[in-house]
């Protein structure tokens, strides 16, 4: 203690010498300021090589991490075992655990949450490097609500200002079949219903697209879009033994919930498959119904973006015809082609292309009544000077009113 006679912390004098952990530290009696520690050899980092380092170095301080910290790396280790993640997602997802349980809006979270932090820090990792992981997936390994493991996502991007890029339906399809179990035979599984993985993707992504295309997606929870998508695309690779299945019971033998919402996108995509269908002449013949479809689906989709198009023209047609004004050349030519259609299917295929919130709007809340004063106010009151000068701006609107008021 000859080179330090008083603590820098509380001025005492009463320095002493203390054996820590068998290595001579230098403490203050007063305050129990160290103020200089001994060399002690760690196994952290350096044991190979067996030297000495300062004791803030060594194993020691692996015990400033609290067993919340702990825990919640352990989780996150053991989730990117599951999901095969990479190493250096792996890290990353660890590195933001720590950021996030260093900030005191995370310390204060209640257990169910912290529970949640780990999955959301993998998530936004995965985000990060364009890696297809789902916040489903995430819920169904940590058993969480949807709502739950939402919140603690979103607060952790704003706590750590992170920029996440947003899932593509790509990478959405891809993620989503990947938990189907229709690709390997099963006990439980009919021969007939195995389909090649590579395949169903394909014809998936084709569907989304194509109800992209149709505003089908816009607004909407992409999840029950592709499982509608995906069992089309399914049905109408062997139509003959998959059409009298049910949306259900594809859901039930690939594994996978069924959203509530599915059952309403498979009909909106039905009813434009049939829309789309009864443009095609060889189609027109056989008085498709919406669930029969599907059979034709690969037809529809080699010529989707004719029927589009044709689609989209019949608006401006239906417009015209509606104004009195003449047809374009050829404009009447659906209804010379197809003389055995009824009236109700040419007016369906006839009928355009339009967002499901144009075809089938929801009823609005009624405003309330206006009330007497309301109704007694025609626009043309007199405006008091003191309001006029509420909306003046400059000297010169100044200028010009007062040479207004000496011209009265």
């Amino acid at each position: 203690a000859g080179a330090m006679s008083r603590c820098p912390s509380c001025g005492s004098a009463a320095l002493v010498e203390d054996a820590h952990y068998a290595q001579q530290q230098l403490v203050c009696a007063a305050c129990g300021c160290v103020l200089a520690e001994g060399l002690l050899t760690t196994t952290y980092s350096e044991e190979e090589q067996l030297r000495e380092v300062a004791f803030s170095r060594s194993t020691g301080q692996r015990e400033q991490r609290s067993r919340c910290v702990q825990r919640g790396i352990k989780r996150v280790q053991d989730l990117c075992k599951v999901l095969q993640l990479p190493r250096v997602l792996e890290e990353m997802a660890v590195s933001y655990l720590e950021q996030a349980m260093a900030r005191p809006a995370f310390r204060l979270l209640s257990l169910d949450k912290k529970e949640l932090l780990g999955g959301c820090c993998v998530l936004v990792s995965c985000r990060q490097h364009s890696w297809p992981l789902t916040m489903g997936t995430v819920c169904s390994l940590l058993y969480a609500k949807a709502e739950l493991l939402a919140g603690v996502y979103r607060s952790l991007q704003t706590e750590l200002e992170l920029s996440v890029p947003a899932l593509g339906l790509a990478d959405l399809v891809k993620t989503h079949l990947n938990s189907f179990r229709l690709f390997q035979p099963a006990a439980d599984v009919p021969a007939q219903f195995v389909e090649d993985k590579e395949k169903l993707v394909a014809r998936t992504m084709q569907v989304v697209e194509l109800a992209a295309e149709t505003w089908l997606v816009t607004g909407r929870h992409p999840v029950p879009v592709v499982t509608a998508a995906a069992f089309l695309a399914w049905q109408s690779l062997q139509p003959a033994a998959r059409l009298a299945c049910g949306l259900a019971r594809f859901c039930k033998l690939a594994g996978v919930d069924l959203p509530p919402p599915a059952h309403l996108r498979l009909r909106e995509l039905q009813e434009i498959l049939l829309r789309m269908a009864s443009q095609l002449a060889w189609l027109r013949v056989l008085k498709l119904d919406e669930k029969r479809a599907a059979k034709h689906l690969g037809d529809i989709l080699q010529h989707r973006v004719f029927l589009l198009r044709k689609s989209f023209r019949a608006e401006e047609e239906e417009e015209e015809r509606v104004a009195g004004a003449p047809l374009p050349a050829g404009g009447d030519e659906q209804d010379k082609v197809r003389p055995s259609l009824g009236t109700e299917q040419q007016d369906e295929a006839r009928r355009p292309l339009l967002p499901p919130c144009l075809l089938k709007p929801r009823k609005r809340l009624r405003t309330a009544a206006p009330s007497a004063a309301e109704l007694a106010l025609t626009g043309d009151e007199p405006i008091s000077d003191s309001e006029i000068e509420q909306y003046l701006r400059g000297r010169d609107e100044e200028r010009e009113f007062r040479k207004a008021k000496a011209w009265k």
